[in-house]
């Protein structure tokens, strides 16, 4: 069983071996999610530690940033590198025009909304190839919609990504998912993270709250008063991006 990790680093290490497996199992289009705020900053760093993962792929990885400014100072940072760094392409620089015969595999880095038609082209035209969606925020209401267009990008496209990591910070809790294992709600108790669920299907909305109130409800009846709260993952992780973006 995953444990809740104690770090960004150990949350990156169960990400990498949760993807690796998925592609081992034949999934071609999966993503990982670490769905914390200040996230979004470390993008290329992150995104780094993921390229062993394509090592096997050499000079046919590409690897795809959401906009050319993230791909221009991704290319100046990493310097020389055997594989190919470009970005999802825009209406006047089409996605067709960046995938190529010799392209293997395609690790795409942080695809928001805007960009959904775009990977979905992309992950069309890769066909059996592999491609890793890095921290996508594809589903955007102001921009993807609610109503038929909507459902149809779900059905057509959003469902055939498959879910082989995610971690999100809740109120003194957390969700966490590992493929190929299930869905885990942690909470936070006195002095650590203890699992309190576990589902096949991710729970959300009514759901895990419904999850967290039945378990703070039974801590709650204790009369006992809790002890000091030592410093939790979510505590480390926010010290931890912080000295990062000093």
């Amino acid at each position: 069983m995953v444990q809740l990790p104690n770090s960004l680093d150990e949350a990156i290490a169960q990400a990498k071996e949760a993807t690796q497996a998925a592609l081992n199992d034949g999934y071609t289009r999966v993503q990982v999610e670490l769905v914390f705020p200040e996230i979004a900053l470390q993008a290329q760093s992150i995104t780094q530690q993921f390229i062993p993962i394509f090592e096997e792929y050499g000079s046919g990885l590409k690897v795809l940033f959401a906009d050319t400014g993230a791909a221009a100072l991704a290319r100046r940072d990493w310097g020389e590198v055997p594989f190919q760094v470009t970005d999802v392409g825009t209406s006047r620089s089409p996605v067709d025009n960046k995938i190529e015969p010799e392209d293997k595999a395609f690790l795409i880095v942080a695809p928001s909304s805007v960009e959904v038609n775009q990977v979905e082209k992309l992950c069309n035209l890769a066909q059996e190839r592999p491609c890793v969606l890095l921290n996508p925020q594809l589903e955007d209401i102001s921009i993807v919609g609610i109503g038929v267009a909507a459902r149809q990008l779900r059905e057509r496209f959003l469902s055939t990504i498959e879910s082989c990591y995610y971690l999100r910070p809740l109120d003194g809790a957390a969700l966490l998912y590992s493929y190929p294992g299930l869905w885990q709600v942690w909470l936070e108790t006195e002095d650590e993270y203890q699992l309190i669920a576990e589902q096949p299907q991710k729970p959300v909305g009514e759901a895990i709250e419904q999850i967290l109130a039945q378990a703070r409800g039974i801590s709650d009846s204790s009369d006992e008063k809790p002890a000091p709260k030592k410093p939790g993952l979510f505590t480390n992780l926010q010290r931890f991006l912080n000295a990062l973006s000093r």
